[in-house]
């Protein structure tokens, strides 16, 4: 794994899963980590890994004033902006657009598409603004990584409205990238495919069939697969962008 002891992240979605996956691993490269959800309670458990480097913001990932609290937090904790952001809150939900729930629809994209494009924004704008008028090559890595995911791009029959939300978020995350690449700004979407954690059971999906249909492609993912992948992608060169990577477990055939 690449050093990360120069670098000043953010993560959100961090008590559990990928973000708490990419929290840790940050942590034990060097970096010093701000890490965002709405259980303060599993925060501070991740704080007790290294209180000098990973510090708590929890809070509505979608919130304005959560979102700028993180980014202070950041500039505080490290001397100056952060230069690692990684929008990874969201949540499931079952279904199609026909057969989901309703009444979760506003929350879904609401936390998935509003608030990544939210932080990709604030915290993009606050890099540009720290990299001020240079426009030559990148003397630094920065990075703001986004979690879409395979259902964003390949129609899934369990969670179609879910797939539309992060469809959002993946085109989302290319247009910052043409704006913000030119100023040395890599913008990045990941893209997973099935990875074992509470996710599923927070979307309502039945966990016999569901099951099964993990067990059909085992092993599935972990949230520490796709961490790696990650921090693969912010630990290249600051001329080097890998701005879309897709990864499934290697016996998923679709989506």
């Amino acid at each position: 794994m690449a050093d990360f002891i120069e670098r000043v992240a953010v993560v959100t979605g961090a008590s559990a899963g990928i973000g708490l996956a990419c929290a840790r691993m940050l942590a034990e490269g060097g970096a010093r980590v701000v890490v965002n959800a709405r259980r303060a309670g599993r925060l501070d458990e991740l704080v007790e890994i290294d209180p000098q480097r990973i510090k708590p913001v929890p809070g509505d990932a979608a919130e304005p004033k959560v979102i700028h609290g993180m980014l202070d937090a950041a500039r505080e904790l490290g001397g100056r902006e952060t230069d690692l952001v990684i929008a990874n809150a969201g949540r499931g939900l079952r279904g199609s657009p026909l057969d989901s729930d309703e009444a979760e629809w506003e929350d879904v994209l609401r936390i998935n598409t509003l608030a990544a494009a939210k932080l990709m924004r604030a915290s993009i704008a606050r890099m540009m603004a720290e990299v001020g008028d240079y426009d030559g090559p990148p003397k630094q890595p920065r990075d703001v990584v986004v979690l879409g995911s395979t259902v964003g791009r390949n129609l899934s029959p369990f969670s179609s409205f879910y797939g539309a939300a992060k469809a959002a978020v993946h085109m989302m995350a290319e247009a910052m990238r043409r704006e913000a690449g030119p100023r040395g700004i890599r913008v990045t979407t990941i893209e997973p495919g099935v990875v074992a954690s509470e996710f599923q059971s927070a979307a309502g999906y039945d966990p016999k069939a569901f099951g099964e249909f993990m067990a059909s492609m085992a092993p599935v993912l972990t949230p520490e697969d796709v961490a790696r992948s990650i921090l693969f992608a912010c630990g290249q060169p600051a001329g080097v962008h890998l701005n879309e990577i897709m990864l499934r477990p290697t016996r998923q055939a679709y989506p």
